[in-house]
């Protein structure tokens, strides 16, 4: 991992703020403070991860739910000034190392059928598309491409 970089799973409310803020700057219907709160209170299999900066400062996060033997990646967002930095990627390794190192075996999310971006991302770590769901997103109205993939107990880097 680069110097200055950490990865790790957020478990105080008062970086929720940060976070709430990256997704905010990222989407267009955006889960609020009160949601991510409410999410990581109440439910046993959700966590939030966060991807650090040098300073500190919340560069990226990932919100998950651990379930059974598959991890469900809810969303995925880098500060906006950061993109293109590998920062995505990087997070989404250290996501599917740990979750083969807890017995998932598959990752499952959806991603808007006009994300490009995040779609050639997701191919280049081995993702397939699995289905679609009609109307899936809001603000605008778009589809959503089901995208999975397997994990191996030790999930190498896709490179």
């Amino acid at each position: 991992m680069t110097v200055g970089i950490s990865i790790e799973r957020i478990t105080k409310a008062a970086d929720l703020d940060a976070v709430a803020a990256v997704e905010a700057a990222s989407f267009t219907n955006p889960w609020t403070r009160e949601m991510l709160e409410r999410e990581l209170r109440d439910s046993g299999v959700a966590r939030v991860y966060a991807l650090r900066g040098a300073g500190g400062s919340i560069a990226a996060f990932c919100t998950c739910w651990f379930v059974l033997d598959e991890l469900h990646i809810n969303t995925i967002a880098v500060d906006p000034p950061l993109r293109r930095s590998g920062l995505a990627r990087r997070l989404m390794i250290e996501l599917m190392r740990l979750a083969a190192s807890e017995g998932m075996r598959r990752i499952l999310l959806e991603v808007r059928r006009s994300n490009e971006p995040a779609q050639r991302l997701y191919q280049r770590l081995g993702f397939a598309v699995a289905g679609i769901r009609r109307s899936y997103y809001t603000h605008p109205v778009e589809d959503a491409l089901v995208l999975t993939r397997q994990l191996l107990p030790e999930t190498p880097d896709p490179g």
